[in-house]
């Protein structure tokens, strides 16, 4: 049992950080909210409604990066956009090179995804959340692979979503210093093992 008796909420304009060490829980309770897993008891419940009757409504309104970059490497930057975007909301070639180059890779549009390094490789997964999208973001370790400039581009854009109405969740061992006023931090730990 990783965790048991655990009862949240997220509205329009929240961030909830889900904390906890290693083995807590962290990556499986986001799987769980973006429906990739079910729970073995309760219910995750999307505007009142049990998640798994809402697949259609859930792919409209979740955006999910993970900790692994998610992106295919023979593809190039843009070609992996554009792939990602038509499984929901097909965006233009313009649009997605604006995406690009707010995450720090213009001139890298049409470059093959195998020649970029990691911390490159993850703003390619990062420029989805500069394209208009679904409110609520689930983000896995978004901070993974980036220098300081990237870390601190991405803190104020997942604060910028949430002060417009966006929903951000995410995992980070990364201590944020910048939090929109619905930010929360759920600390798994707390609940390892079953004991809240």
């Amino acid at each position: 049992m990783l965790f048991e008796q655990l009862e949240l909420r997220l509205a329009s304009g929240d961030m909830l950080q889900i904390s906890g060490p290693n083995g807590s829980g962290k990556t499986s309770l986001l799987r769980l909210l973006a429906g990739l897993m079910q729970p073995t008891a309760g219910q995750i419940l999307l505007n009142g409604q049990p998640l798994n009757a809402q697949r259609t409504e859930l792919a409209q309104n979740l955006l999910w990066i993970g900790h692994a970059a998610g992106i295919k490497d023979l593809l190039s930057a843009e070609e992996n956009l554009s792939w990602l975007c038509a499984l929901h909301q097909p965006v233009g070639r313009e649009a997605i090179w604006q995406a690009l180059a707010a995450v720090g890779l213009r001139g890298f549009e049409d470059v093959p995804c195998h020649t970029l390094s990691a911390g490159q490789k993850r703003r390619v997964a990062l420029a989805r959340l500069y394209l208009d999208g679904p409110p609520l973001w689930i983000l896995d370790e978004p901070f993974t692979a980036l220098d300081k400039q990237g870390v601190a581009q991405l803190e104020e854009h997942l604060a910028g979503h949430c002060e417009q109405g966006g929903m951000v969740i995410l995992t980070t061992h990364h201590t944020l210093s910048r939090m929109p006023r619905g930010y929360r931090d759920l600390d798994l730990g707390v609940y390892l093992g079953g004991r809240p």
